[in-house]
């Protein structure tokens, strides 16, 4: 009877994958029978480094530093590769970190507002056309009505309301607030007219002040 022991090993291991040129980290699965040179191949196309500028460094699962995997015809298999195992691929082109997600060197296409304005195949053109949005002088103005009629009632119900009064404060699924109006008109962060209370419990934003 055979007391040998029999080693089953994966045929896929999973890596994570490093480069000099990308501060990301990916996972891919390879299978180990593939060569160095093959595996090179499969990550051009996750690393965006070509392969015959690339040298490969092999990680444990710990992050530290195993060996080089500069045989190309080696299998990966032959390295101590496991599951986890980080390859770290270094691109000797001169890429540098960065170099593909940093868009402020792309030379960009401007147009002026006047060359835009004439041309006939833009959003805008199809706007006016089509009379969409601001294009559309009715709609514009039926919603500049709207907003008018909206300040001025507004108004009306500000002016009402004195600054020293005595008021309660009702909003729904909230207890009745009693207080004093201390401020009445418009305010910079937002349009339209408000009414400050302060009020006699600190029960508001500001401890009632």
């Amino acid at each position: 009877m055979d007391s040998g022991v029999t080693v089953i090993t994966n045929p896929t291991v999973n890596v994570r994958l490093t480069s000099t040129i990308s501060s990301f980290e990916v996972q891919r699965r390879f299978n180990r029978g593939i060569t160095i040179a093959d595996l090179k191949g499969k990550l051009e196309m996750v690393i965006g480094a070509s392969p015959s500028v690339m040298d490969l460094e092999l990680f444990g699962v710990n992050d530290k530093f195993l060996q080089k995997m500069d045989d190309n015809e080696a299998l990966l298999g032959s390295y101590p590769v496991d599951d986890d195992c980080r390859i770290h691929v270094i691109d000797q082109s001169g890429g540098k970190m960065g170099e593909f997600t940093d868009v402020s060197k792309v030379e960009k296409f401007e147009l002026s507002d006047d060359a835009y304005e004439k041309k006939t195949d833009s959003a805008r053109s199809f706007m006016k056309k089509h009379r969409v949005g601001r294009f559309n002088e009715e709609e514009v103005a039926k919603k500049k009505a709207e907003i008018a009629a909206r300040e001025e009632e507004q108004k009306v119900a500000a002016d009402a309301i004195s600054v020293g009064s005595r008021c309660q404060v009702q909003v729904a699924g909230q207890p009745t607030k009693v207080g004093t109006v201390m401020y009445v008109g418009t305010a910079d962060f937002k349009p339209g007219y408000w009414v400050g209370v302060k009020y006699d419990e600190p029960m508001g934003k500001h401890d009632g002040r």
